[in-house]
């Protein structure tokens, strides 16, 4: 579960609805911003629910209810800036085996209660009386299970879990875990710069139509992963593996062109598209080995100010 944002068209509705993000110096941005939150199921990219919003709407406001509808046996990884511990308690109690992953703030304070080895504990974290008294159900406190690790190249972090038997989850699966909560980033990454095709912004003019181009958007965007899981499990291995790039180019020519073909050979068409998709199998993904670091980092250009023309003499 994380959050982005879209720029929209300034017309004077969405300028009003959406709001503009400062830019700094004072100045506005050029564009009004929706921001979007999504639920995505990380092995095989499929979006679960959206929510859009304002741009002055938080990420944690937009995405309250997003946990009530997930299935039993499943683990909701959310970005630190999401921990709620009142919504992981209530997650935990909704069904069998619904879990939580979230990386620890630099701030977050708890109590050890039971060292499990070196770089991994059982700890308590109380519930604030605002949040006991905005819901009485909560207990006074929670147990969770604090990992630490560090990466190469990278400061130590801390991870924190419902997920308290050391035997049963292993701390280094954990921590291979949480780094596919990226594949959420990457979804993003293939609605806006593959299926938008980078567009400076979204067309409609009215924040109701906003909603309805980014809902069909996500409609469009799950039934182009739907045909490339279903190609995945024929092929037996990870839908992740699959080229959306040119599977969404496959199935926007087939589109174009089944108008002009006879309806009786559809079918056809659509067997040689899964065949077509079938050779887009891409090697498995690398480890990142090293931390994001550049040698040069780009100079910040002052803004650009059309001059005045200078007047005939």
């Amino acid at each position: 579960m994380d959050g982005t944002t879209l720029r929209v068209p300034d017309s004077d509705e969405n300028r009003a609805h959406f709001t503009l993000p400062s830019s700094g110096a004072h100045r506005e941005s050029a564009y009004p911003q929706a921001r979007v939150v999504g639920l995505m199921a990380l092995g095989s990219h499929f979006l679960l629910d959206l929510k859009v919003g304002a741009y002055t709407e938080s990420e944690e406001s937009l995405s309250s209810g997003f946990d009530e509808q997930l299935p039993d046996h499943c683990v909701l990884m959310v970005d630190r800036g999401l921990i709620h511990y009142g919504r992981f308690y209530r997650h935990q109690q909704r069904g069998e085996e619904r879990h939580w992953v979230v990386r620890a703030k630099s701030n977050l304070v708890w109590t050890v209660l039971e060292i499990l080895g070196p770089n991994e504990v059982i700890a308590e974290v109380p519930f604030r009386r605002p949040a006991r008294r905005s819901d009485p159900t909560l207990p006074s406190s929670m147990r969770i299970r604090v990992i630490c690790y560090q990466l190469p190249g990278f400061k130590p972090q801390w991870l924190l879990t419902s997920m308290l038997d050391a035997e049963r989850y292993p701390a280094a699966e954990i921590i291979e875990l949480y780094h596919q909560r990226w594949e959420l980033e990457t979804g993003f990454d293939e609605l806006h710069t593959h299926t938008l095709e980078r567009l400076e912004a979204l067309r409609s003019q009215t924040p109701d139509r906003i909603r309805q181009e980014l809902f069909a958007l996500a409609v469009v965007y799950n039934l182009v992963r739907l045909e490339m899981a279903r190609v995945a499990g024929l092929l037996e291995v990870s839908p992740l593996r699959i080229s959306y790039r040119t599977s969404l180019l496959l199935i926007r020519t087939l589109w174009l062109s089944a108008w002009v073909v006879a309806a009786g050979r559809l079918p056809q068409y659509l067997e040689q598209l899964s065949g077509d998709i079938a050779l887009l199998v891409l090697p498995a993904k690398r480890p990142r080995s090293y931390p994001r670091a550049v040698k040069i980092k780009m100079t910040r250009y002052p803004r650009k100010v059309r001059a005045s023309a200078p007047l005939p003499s």
